[in-house]
């Protein structure tokens, strides 16, 4: 009888020890998400940075205009956060992306002559300024 009794315990404390030993892998897995999730986060930030300063727009335009080129590139938009970071840094943009982004800056600077939208003015409409943009983004 006390065999069986012990038996029990065992059979139960295996099935806790598994329940635990799954539950901390799951814990790991969330954490690298999370982990690169926040890495992730970080570069889109300092694209959107870098958007914002090369082409004098705000932060929401510079979200959009990735956005814009991630989805018409077929490309995760934090792959593109990571080329124009790298971009910003000398390095070359590929052709598709340098296209998309010329043609998302093009879209938004039209959309504001359009609407008129108030916001910041630095040189925001300037065709010589967006030229320039689009000399620097070569």
């Amino acid at each position: 009888m006390a065999s069986s009794t012990l038996s029990g315990q065992d059979s139960g404390a295996s099935a806790r020890i598994e329940d635990l030993v799954q539950e901390v892998e799951q814990l790991r897995a969330e954490k690298e998400q999370l982990q690169r999730a926040v890495t992730s986060h970080a570069v889109v930030d300092q694209a959107i940075g870098v958007l914002v300063l090369m082409g004098t727009i705000s932060p929401y335009d510079g979200f959009s205009v990735l956005r814009e080129v991630s989805q018409h590139t077929n490309t995760k938009l934090s792959s593109i956060a990571e080329q124009i970071v790298k971009h910003a840094q000398g390095g070359a943009l590929p052709e598709t992306v340098l296209t998309e982004l010329r043609a998302a800056l093009a879209r938004l600077r039209s959309t504001e002559t359009a609407n008129d939208r108030p916001g910041p003015r630095c040189a925001r409409n300037s065709a010589t300024h967006n030229d320039a943009l689009l000399r620097q983004a070569r």
